[in-house]
């Protein structure tokens, strides 16, 4: 279970990152005053794109830093360290002759001169597009959507969920082909970018240098992350995807460190030093990511789990299953012990679960989505007549499994749909009643999405589809690289697994290795393709 080390203050938290407590009070769409100078902005800072996020009825967060050399080693971007002020413009359409909101924020050296602009006073329901100003230099222009009128009912929801981007093991095809679909939002599950050092053996993606040598080692400090994320967020095709639509996040395990549970570290890093660890990379996630200030980390926690609402069409519960979590049972990542099935065992941790379950008993949506870093379905991956599971998925919490499933009967919720990513195939399960009957009671749908790199160009099947498959709630693997794209309308959710032949190289067309249709009020996979 969770270990009694107290957790150090925030004060000294911040101490330890190098930020003042005031540096995070910039940077969120109020400039302050005596910052607003800044001279002469260096030519083309916008080298890492823009983005938007947390769509709310009445607004959402605009997102840039300035990094004219976005891997310049002191991860700095190529800025110099003072502040730097940032016009923002929202517009009813692309050629901005029908701007409704300005605004600015200022950029500062101690946030890597990111910018989290959050805008209100926009209509529900609407696209609109925004763009930003540095001095004379003008960034490229991002769609948005905000989300409709919480009693109103839309016609649909368009959305794709996607996680595991490993940079070095391929080109980001899977987004590029992402950015062409008319999506609403983007889920992001998490694996947003790898803390591993890229070296020769481990850089797949073919026709591209290998990065400078402050990238071979496994990144630990501010700057390696910040330098991390520059190098993911300067591929084009991730830049077009999230200057489609507005994008949702949770993290998995490797904006930190692999397998990381709380304050365990499976490299055994002592806690007071891997929490030091996961504050840098806390930081670095939120000046990289078009989140609020209220998800702004404190030393090391960062306020990740949200819920929204898309009208009465669907509530959206993200969850962090990484922060909270009870560590291994005696260290294993794969078994069967007795200590997996503790019932004080959690994934999200109390405060979280209760959230989790008040949320679900308020819930008057047709719809229920869950967004989680890790599998939720029960996986036995004994193909004999043994059991095995990973206490990395919520299989090393069934009893954790079991309160949610409890809190979905007690609360009657109608049609829960689970998000999640992190295995690098796509699948698509049942959520059972009773794992253990295959005709017990479906109670819900999982789609897991495939990595949109991680792993090179995988294959329509591989050696672990005998292991997933053998589970009969599964109803698809396919270990290509790729995407989900589903619609949302209030009878029924169409969800297309899009998959691309390969990645090590450019260019790969797309195409649907599956299709399924869940109905309202009838919980479960249909195959249509």
């Amino acid at each position: 279970m969770r270990s009694p080390l107290p957790a150090p203050r925030r004060r000294s938290f911040l101490a330890m990152t190098g930020v003042s407590a005031a540096a995070f009070a910039v940077g969120t769409g109020h400039a302050a005053a005596e910052e607003n100078a800044g001279g002469k902005v260096p030519a083309d800072p916008f080298a890492l794109g823009v983005a938007s996020g947390d769509p709310l009825p009445d607004g959402v967060v605009l997102w840039t830093r300035l990094a004219p050399v976005p891997l310049a080693p002191d991860g700095h971007g190529g800025m110099p360290l003072r502040p730097y002020t940032v016009q923002y413009e929202v517009a009813e359409d692309e050629k901005f002759t029908r701007v409704v909101k300005r605004g600015q924020a200022t950029a500062t050296p101690e946030l890597a001169h990111s910018v989290h602009a959050e805008v209100h006073g926009l209509r529900p329901g609407r696209e609109y597009f925004y763009r930003f100003r540095a001095g004379s230099e003008l960034s490229p222009v991002g769609r948005t959507k905000t989300a409709p009128d919480p009693k109103a009912m839309p016609s649909g929801l368009r959305f794709a969920s996607a996680s595991c981007a490993a940079w070095y093991h391929g080109h980001f095809t899977a987004y590029e082909h992402m950015a062409k679909e008319d999506l609403d939002l983007v889920f992001f599950l998490g694996d947003y970018i790898y803390e591993y050092g890229i070296t020769q053996t481990n850089m797949w993606r073919e026709g591209v240098p290998l990065p400078g040598p402050e990238h071979a080692v496994e990144i630990q400090t501010l700057e390696q992350h910040r330098l991390r994320y520059a190098l993911f967020k300067a591929d084009h095709n991730l830049q077009a995807a999230h200057a489609n639509a507005p994008w949702i996040f949770t993290t998995d395990d490797h904006e930190v460190q692999n397998n990381y549970a709380d304050e365990w570290s499976e490299t055994g890093i002592p806690p007071a030093d891997f929490m030091r660890r996961r504050a840098v990379a806390y930081r670095a996630f939120y000046e990289n990511l078009p989140l609020r200030s209220v998800m702004r980390p404190e030393g090391p926690d960062l306020a990740l789990y949200r819920r929204y609402r898309w009208g009465r069409l669907a509530q959206i519960d993200m969850l962090d299953n990484r922060q909270y979590r009870d560590v291994y049972p005696a260290g294993a990542v794969i078994d069967n012990s007795p200590e997996r099935h503790d019932p004080r065992r959690t994934i999200l941790g109390a405060r979280q679960e209760k959230w989790l379950y008040d949320g679900l008993g308020k819930s008057d949506a047709t719809w229920n989505l869950l967004g989680t870093g890790v599998v939720m379905a029960q996986i036995d991956r004994d193909t004999g007549a043994g059991e095995l599971y990973s206490n990395d998925m919520w299989d090393g919490f069934p009893a954790n499994r079991d309160r949610l499933w409890s809190a979905f009967a007690r609360h009657k919720i109608a049609n829960p749909v689970v998000l999640s990513g992190d295995i690098h195939r796509h699948v698509a399960a049942d959520l059972k009643a009773d794992w253990k009957d295959p005709g017990s009671r479906t109670i819900g749908t999982e789609l897991v999405t495939g990595s949109i790199g991680s792993d090179g160009d995988g294959g329509e099947t591989d050696s672990l589809a005998p292991i997933w498959l053998g589970n009969p709630h599964v109803k698809l693997y396919n270990a290509r690289r790729g995407y989900v794209s589903c619609t949302l309308t209030p009878d029924r959710l169409t969800s297309e697994y899009k998959t691309v032949a390969y990645v090590r190289q450019p260019g790969a067309p797309v195409s649907t290795a599956a299709r399924f249709v869940t109905e309202a009020g009838r919980p479960g996979l249909n195959r249509e393709v």
